[in-house]
């Protein structure tokens, strides 16, 4: 049955954690979907990351975050800062407005970080890690 199938149960927990916190930002009016939300926080943590080093990261095609971009920019979350020498790339950093974004909602996240894991001791977390990262492994 599909249910006992590793890589199902893995997409189905991807999609229904995305569909919960997708629910609590609507519910919340964040006004920005789960993706944007990610890309801000690889931003955040990146520093002056490049649109192809953000795609990498996010495992996302480069078009898919071309558009995204262009929403937050929109949005004024984001900067893009033309790479001296490279016409064809663009640095990108949080706006001021994007900085106080994150850090404004980063406890919302953290309590969805807090409700997926609850019920699990801490060496059942490490574990789970572990055997993700293993299968990562194992499917590169």
């Amino acid at each position: 049955m599909i249910e006992e199938v590793i890589l199902f149960q893995i997409d189905k927990t991807s999609k229904v954690a995305k569909q919960y916190s997708q629910r609590e930002f609507d519910r919340l009016g964040l006004e920005i979907t789960v993706e944007q939300w990610i890309l801000l926080k690889i931003v955040h943590e990146s520093n002056d990351i490049s649109q192809k080093e953000l795609a990498e990261k996010s495992l996302r095609d480069p078009a898919s975050i071309t558009r995204t971009l262009d929403l937050l920019q929109k949005k004024e979350l984001i900067n893009r800062l033309p790479i001296p020498e490279n016409r064809r790339q663009y640095s990108i950093d949080l706006s001021k407005k994007g900085v106080v974004f994150i850090k404004t909602n980063m406890p919302l996240v953290d309590a969805h970080r807090k409700k997926s894991i609850e019920g699990l001791s801490e060496k059942e977390q490490r574990n789970l890690n572990e055997l993700l990262k293993r299968i990562q492994e194992n499917m590169s």
